[in-house]
This record gives structure tokens, C-alpha cells and sequence, in this order.
């Protein structure tokens, strides 16, 4: 994969490269503030990047707000937030085109290399996967009407864990039910958010996802 990293912690920025490189990433770019960062996407167009929240000048949320400026000039350009902190304020922008290829982890909740680097392979295909906490302080802002409102208990169950990347067996796994009903879940799921079978399934498990994480 061609990666940009962009996040303005050197020390931070730099194991980071180190890491990637050591798993066959080839990081095309590293960069410490918004502005370089939309700039490295549009001249390199990479798989994916990577990017923190908080960056120079104001250190809010530039990060956000770059990766959205970067997927308006590259359109569906895949995205990895990696921060210490929820920061909700810019998530929707970064939801709102429904294309997928979006991810927001917490750096202190990464514990596993090898799933970091299974998350980052996801958003660079074009899926999503997002921290629970993240999922959760997105969810506090549930809408009126929201057709997410209209699924069970068990299928918001399920929608969670795709949202957190999860595979349908391990869903399974995780909620102590076989893998048909996991399958009859997720239809119901797509039906109900009216989810065409003409996007293939794909398509539609994001299209819920990012429904879910913008209720």
C-alpha cells in the first residue's frame, strides 16, 4: 500500500513510517499540519492515510478537517483518523459523501499491530472501521425519523459491529449466534434502510455502516 502519514508528533510521526515500512507499506508522504496533507493526497493520491485530529495551528480538529478537504479534491480518497480523542464536530463531513473508505481508531486503544494493519488494509478497500468509543459518542446525537431507529435491538447490535469492522463470522462469535442468522440480520438490515441489492453487498455494508454512525 502507498500511504501518507500526517500527524505533527515527530517522534510519533516517525515509528509510525518505521512501522509501515517494516509491513510493505510504502509511505509516499509524512506530514505535520492540514494544508501538507491535502497537499501529499493530491499530488501522490495514496491507498490511504493516515492521519491524526489535532495539528498546528490550533490544534482542534485541522486533522478532520483536512482529510474532508482531501477527499473533496480526490473524491473518496480512503482515510484513517488515528487520534487520542473523539472529535465529532468534522466526523459527519467525513461521513457525509457515503463513500466509505473511512476509519477512526484511538491510538491508546490500538493494542494489536496486526489488527491495526487489518484495519488499515479495510479503509484502503473502500470498507470502514471505527473504535467503539467513537461509535458511541457519534450515536449521542441520534435524529427523529432515522430509519436506524426502526431495527431491533439485535440488529443495532449488528450494525455495531460491522461499524467496528467486524466479519460476519466473527460477529457470530461475538454475539453467540450462527452465521445464517447473522446473514438474516444483516438483510433485514439493508431492507429496512432500504439498502438496493444493485449496490452489491459491499456497497451496502458501508452504505449502513455510515447510515448507523450518521442516526
Amino acid at each position: 500500500m502507498r500511504v501518507v502519514v500526517a500527524d505533527d508528533a515527530v517522534l510519533i510521526r516517525s515509528g509510525l513510517v518505521r512501522l509501515l515500512e517494516e509491513f510493505g507499506c510504502e509511505v509516499v508522504a509524512e506530514v505535520g499540519d492540514g494544508d501538507a496533507l491535502v497537499k501529499a493526497v493530491a499530488e501522490h493520491r495514496p491507498d490511504v492515510s493516515v492521519v491524526d485530529v489535532r495539528m498546528p495551528p490550533s490544534f482542534t480538529d485541522e486533522g478532520l478537517r483536512a482529510a474532508t478537504r482531501a477527499r473533496e479534491l480526490v473524491p473518496g480518497a480512503p482515510v484513517l483518523i488515528l487520534s487520542q480523542y473523539v472529535e465529532v464536530s468534522y466526523a459527519d463531513d467525513l461521513l457525509a459523501d457515503a463513500r466509505g473508505a473511512v476509519g477512526y481508531l484511538l491510538k491508546d486503544r490500538v493494542i494489536d499491530v496486526d489488527d491495526f494493519m487489518d484495519s488499515l488494509k479495510r479503509v484502503a478497500g473502500g470498507g470502514t472501521v471505527f473504535d467503539p468509543e467513537v461509535v458511541s459518542q457519534l450515536m449521542v446525537r441520534r435524529r427523529k425519523n432515522d430509519p436506524v431507529a426502526t431495527l431491533t435491538p439485535r440488529e443495532k447490535e449488528v450494525l455495531g459491529l460491522m461499524a467496528e469492522g467486524h466479519s460476519n463470522k466473527a460477529i457470530g462469535k461475538k454475539l453467540f449466534i450462527s452465521d445464517g442468522a447473522v446473514e438474516k440480520h444483516i438483510r433485514n438490515i439493508f431492507t429496512k434502510l432500504t439498502l438496493s441489492s444493485e449496490d452489491g453487498d459491499h456497497h451496502r455494508r458501508v452504505k449502513a455502516v455510515l447510515a448507523y454512525l450518521r442516526s
